[in-house]
């Protein structure tokens, strides 16, 4: 009995580390810039300055989200002379989520964006701050 309760706590315990994983994991595609940065890389690679270019972001910005994104283990950037181009990791496992994403959106008609906690009221008003 008691290796069938270790177990059970065993398991409960990946489990928790697996919910937090995934958390964490969904926290870091929290950015609309993170997102339109990952879409622009699927493309291709990308230095900073095409980002900037493409995006209309600050060249800050950019660089901020980029570090949070290979952070996640989502992009590796390699030096290109004085640049630092960057590319996706795991780019078909990318192209999955967002197809999955896209699916989950038109089943709940987007109602995601009406969420009080995370909805576009709470990002306007967190972008107000």
């Amino acid at each position: 009995m008691t290796m069938t309760t270790e177990s059970a706590m065993d398991g409960d315990a990946r489990d928790a580390a697996g919910r937090t994983a995934a958390a964490c994991l969904f926290h870091g595609f929290s950015d609309p810039n993170r997102i339109a940065i990952l879409q622009h890389l699927a493309l291709g690679e990308h230095r900073v300055v095409d980002l900037t270019a493409h995006l209309g972001l600050a060249q800050s910005t950019v660089s901020k989200h980029l570090v949070c994104l290979r952070d996640c283990g989502l992009v590796t950037g390699r030096a290109e002379g004085r640049a630092t181009v960057y590319s996706l990791n795991h780019a078909d496992a990318l192209h999955e989520l967002w197809a999955a994403a896209e699916r989950l959106l038109a089943r709940t008609g987007e109602q995601v964006t009406l969420c009080a906690n995370h909805g576009l009221a709470a990002v306007a008003a967190e972008d107000a701050l």
